[in-house]
């Protein structure tokens, strides 16, 4: 969804460069073995009626259209895009001309019960996006949610995802991971949300354009601390694609020195899986950190409360400076 109108790279006409030559080519060391019990697509029982399919599509690079996002962009009766004018390049190169209908965060609230009359009518309708899966920072879950409550099929086409592929190439923990989407533009709202992912353990993902990428790793670094590993992955699947990996705050000195263009997913580390109880932390700084995003001491309190496992009340006496029953000494 993250990507621009004119940002897909093209491999030409056909197959992928190398792609027919390796197709035609067998493995001589795959010869004895069974295929896998794959179903093709043309056998699929499929659901009778209208029915509501989400289909990925390339996040940068053509190549990565699938066969089965094509056949049913291909068969259904309408096609739901996030912006048609950049959906119509891509249909327009597989020689696709299913009609395309407009769907987006600003004309939503009329659009899904429009869908939503057409499906039950028994319409197919294909929803994409301008790159990726539709669903993920897009509008597309209220359509989901509004299909099921109406009882219409909702089927996965899937395709290329960008956080998934800067996960798996960022050299960062893949077993546990969150993904968080963009961040709040206003940075009290960013601050906020930063400090209470502060203690997360997981690998965090995040979306963020170009001309926001400096504050976000200022408020990052501010907050986190500048140790924490990223990885910042631009240009996914495209050209010039490329993965710059350091610590926020050797990332941020070469953003600034540098500059940046182009889409951009950032892979983080997370925090270190130290007892948050421990006698040293400082729980004056981190409510006075929330307590200047606007909370109270009180909501600021119960907040670190629930991220560290403790009782509200200890927290807010230690912020207090009380020197009674202190987190970690119970």
């Amino acid at each position: 969804m993250i990507e621009d109108p004119e940002g897909i790279e093209s491999q030409g006409e056909g197959l992928p460069v190398g792609l027919a030559s390796v197709l035609e080519t067998p493995d001589p060391e795959l010869s004895d073995l069974d295929p896998p019990e794959l179903e093709p697509s043309a056998s699929r029982a499929e659901p009778s009626g209208g029915i509501l399919y989400l289909v990925g599509t390339p996040i940068g690079n053509l190549g990565d259209m699938t066969l089965r996002a094509l056949e049913t962009l291909k068969t259904v009766d309408l096609i739901a895009a996030e912006d048609t004018r950049h959906s119509g390049q891509l249909l327009k190169h597989f020689q696709i001309t299913t009609r395309q209908l407009s769907y987006h965060s600003h004309n939503r609230r009329h659009r899904i019960p429009q869908m939503v009359e057409r499906l039950l009518a028994g319409s197919q309708i294909a929803l994409i996006t301008d790159a990726g899966m539709p669903g993920i920072s897009d509008p597309g879950q209220e359509l989901v949610r509004a299909c099921i409550k109406a009882g219409i099929p909702v089927v996965p086409i899937p395709g290329a995802t960008a956080f998934v592929a800067g996960l798996v190439a960022s050299g960062l923990n893949t077993e546990r991971f969150i993904f968080e989407g963009f961040l709040p533009t206003q940075q009290q709202a960013r601050h906020r949300r930063l400090l209470e992912l502060q203690a997360e353990t997981r690998t965090l993902i995040f979306y963020e354009a170009p001309h926001r990428l400096e504050k976000t790793l200022r408020d990052l670094a501010e907050v986190w601390g500048g140790s924490r590993q990223i990885v910042v992955a631009r240009e996914l699947t495209k050209r010039y694609e490329e993965f710059w990996r350091g610590s926020l705050e050797s990332t941020l000195a070469y953003v600034v020195g540098h500059g940046v263009k182009g889409e951009l997913t950032l892979i983080i580390e997370g925090a270190n899986p130290v007892s948050p109880s421990s006698e040293d932390m400082d729980w004056i700084a981190a409510v006075d950190q929330l307590m200047a995003t606007g909370l109270t001491r009180s909501q600021a309190a119960r907040q670190l409360a629930q991220h560290y496992g403790l009782e509200r009340q200890q927290i807010y006496r230690a912020s207090m400076g009380s020197p009674e029953s202190p987190p970690g000494t119970d």
